[in-house]
This record gives structure tokens, sequence and C-alpha cells, in this order.
């Protein structure tokens, strides 16, 4: 038998049993579109991450409580000892040398309530050089000024998506009215423009600044800070900015020579290096929960081969006494399994990409960015399912003895 003759005997018997091949392929496009669509959603984070990081700029330090473990740097908090305070961030701004700017941040999550709207938001005690060192922009209004600051002035600056989540579709209109925080009136001074660059884990425009003496005393009612944010002079000033801080700390903290130190100095590379190594992580778990689907696909496909070769039995035997050797055989029934699982390959690819996007948009997931080197591994592999559970039906078929094969009722 020709090749050519082979491939038309395999596509027909699959067109004799559409449903039955349909079926057949549902687990290999079920696991190719998980894998396409977990991908494609761990590489839109990935790539969300670093564009928000970059954003911040390269010379940004962060100051966090906490000791940092070796290795993995992850962050050990022991109860009330291990903090940073407003005076803290006053010493550091005061002492350290090599820093454009301090700015410190309390954090707590409220309800913000306008009219008969409510939102639940971050919301953040700072100075008012959040604006510089957070690389973000005012849409509307303005930011609050030392003053404001010092006389725990009762304002707030709103994020876009704040304002969205109040039934606000024009920010200016914002300007001047009184928002409630905690029991307490909060005139809405500015609006923040969207950074969009919004994900799973955060959205950046989900946020109400206030002075941080105001927040110390209005809303948290303590002098704990979330963090400390710092701009280095320079790139090549990032180590000396981050010995600078240390020194004023550990003595800020009192901590003797050889003691571990109580908080933990991270710059943008450090952090970028931490989320990629756990979103890819996450992204690999889920991948490899969903190429179990690939393996139960292959595993169906090989059952319905085997009972395809019960079946067709007597066909078999017909073909080999009109000459058919083991090795067509053999490759009419691969040929059968391999293109069951390249179908359905193709059309996973296209519902994973399909479902990602829709995930994306509707699912608030964050962006999503299609691998091609995903598409093609996972193309691959489907064609690689299909030659290895179609291998032993196809043996199988191929070493029927004819005449046998010719009785079989």
């Amino acid at each position: 038998m020709l090749i050519g003759e082979i491939i038309s005997v395999a596509l027909g018997a699959l067109r004799a049993n559409k449903l039955r091949s349909l079926l057949t392929m549902l687990g290999i496009v079920i696991g190719v579109g998980a894998v396409i669509a977990v991908v494609a959603l761990g590489t839109g984070a990935q790539q969300a991450v670093k564009d928000r990081i970059s954003a911040l700029g390269t010379t940004l330090l962060t100051v966090n409580p906490g000791q940092q473990r070796g290795g993995g740097g992850g962050i050990a908090i022991a109860g009330g000892q291990q903090r940073l305070t407003i005076d803290d961030a006053k010493a550091v701004d005061e002492r350290a040398t090599n820093l454009l700017a301090v700015q410190p941040e309390m954090r707590s999550q409220q309800q913000v309530v306008y009219g008969n709207k409510n939102a639940s938001t971050q919301i953040i005690g700072t100075t008012p050089n959040y604006l510089e060192v957070r690389k973000y922009s005012l849409k509307a209004g303005r930011m609050f000024a030392a003053a404001d600051d010092e006389g725990r002035q009762r304002v707030a600056v709103l994020g876009s998506a704040v304002v969205d989540n109040l039934g606000v579709t024009t920010p200016e209109a914002l300007i001047g009215e009184t928002v409630r925080i905690r029991g307490s009136q909060f005139t809405v001074i500015g609006v923040l423009a969207s950074k969009g660059q919004a994900n799973a884990f955060q959205n950046p425009d989900d946020q109400v600044l206030v002075p941080i003496n105001t927040a110390r005393f209005r809303v948290n009612g303590s002098d704990r800070l979330q963090s400390i944010s710092a701009l280095a002079e320079s790139e090549e000033k990032i180590p000396d900015a981050m010995a600078d801080i240390q020194r004023v700390l550990r003595r800020q903290h009192k901590i003797r020579q050889g003691a571990p130190d109580d908080f933990q100095i991270r710059n943008q590379s450090d952090i970028l290096a931490t989320t990629e190594e756990t979103t890819k992580v996450m992204t690999y778990l889920l991948s490899g929960i969903a190429a179990v689907s690939l393996l139960v696909g292959g595993i169906g496909i090989m059952n319905i081969m085997l009972v395809s070769v019960t079946e067709r039995t007597r066909e078999i035997g017909i073909r080999k006494a009109l000459g058919a050797t083991k090795f067509n055989i053999l490759l009419q029934f691969l040929i059968e399994a391999v293109v069951l699982c390249v179908l359905g390959g193709v059309v996973g690819i296209a519902l994973g990409t399909g479902g990602a996007a829709i995930m994306s948009k509707f699912g608030g997931l964050g962006p999503t960015q299609i691998s091609s080197t995903a598409v093609m591994m996972a193309f691959a592999f489907s064609a690689f399912v299909g030659v290895a559970f179609g291998v032993w039906p196809a043996r199988r078929a191929a070493t029927l003895d004819p005449i046998v094969a010719l009785r079989y009722e």
C-alpha cells in the first residue's frame, strides 16, 4: 500500500466514527487548553510586575520590618519587637546620605463612604513627596502639602479605581467633596492618574492617600510603618545608600554589634527577582496539574484505539489477505492516533488562547501574554502523546494473524 492510501484509509476510519473521535480528542483539548491558558496568565503577570517595578525607577529602595533570611529573601516577623516607626523615617531622612528623598508609609484597609456608595480600599498615610518617590501623577486637584501634614488636616487624594468604585464618572467633580473614613470626614483635594498596571495581586490605583500624621492620630492610632521608601542618588550609589540606611536604623534600634538587623532593605532588582521566582513556581505548579489531563487524554486514546482494533479485526484480516504488510497496518493505526492528538492540540491551543483572554478581561486576572514556546511545546507534546499511546494498539493490529482475523465475527 502506498503512504497516501494508508493516510486516506486512516482518515476515512476517523470520519466514519465522528462522535467517538471527537470525544476521544476531548482529553487532549482540555489538557492543551489549560496549559496554554495558565502559562499565558503567568507570563502576563510576570510582565506586569516588571513594568510596574520599572515604572517605580531603578534607584528606589524599600525598608521593611523583619529579619531577612538567607537564600529565599523571605521575611520573619516576631511580634512587636521588629517594627519601623515615624521616628525611624525621620532619622533616615536627617542622617543618611546619598538619598534624594525618604517616604514613610503606613497602611490600613478601611471603608470609604461617599453619599450612598462605599468601597473597601487601602488607606495610605504618607508624606507629600509620595508622588515623586512612587512616580505617580495627578489627574485632578492637588497633593497635600507639609502644612496639611503638620496640622493633621483631614484631606485625601483618591486613586482612580476608588473614584470608579464610588460611582463617580468625572474625577474633577469629587474635588472639594467630603468622604467618610473610619467615622471622620475627609475633604477630597486630588485624584491620582491611573497607573494602568493592575494585576491579580494588587491594583496600584485602589488606594487613598492621607497625610501621615492624620493617619497616625485619626485612622490607625499608631506610629508603626508598613515600609520606608527612599530614592538613591544614582544606581552606582545604591550600595552606599543601603549601607547608610542600615547604619542609621541599627543605631536607632540600638542593635548590638554582631546581632542581626531587625529590618530588611531591598532594591528593585531584589523585589523583581523574588516576585518572578514566586510567579514562575505557581505557573509551573498549575501547568503540571493541567498537564495531567494530557496524560488522561492519552490513556483515553489508547483505550479507544484498542477497542477499534477489536472491532476492526475482520477488516485487518482482509487488508492483510490483499497484501497489506505489518508496517502498513501499524502505520495506519498510528496515523489515526496521531491525527486525533494533533487535532486536539490545535483546538486546545485556540481554546486556551481565547480562554486566557476572556479570564483576563472579565475575571480581573491581569494581562495575558501568549508564549510561542508554550504553544510549540503543547503542540509537540500532544503529537508525542499520540505516538506514545498509539504504538501499542497499532502493534496489536499489525501482529494479528490474517487467518484468525478473517474468521473473527
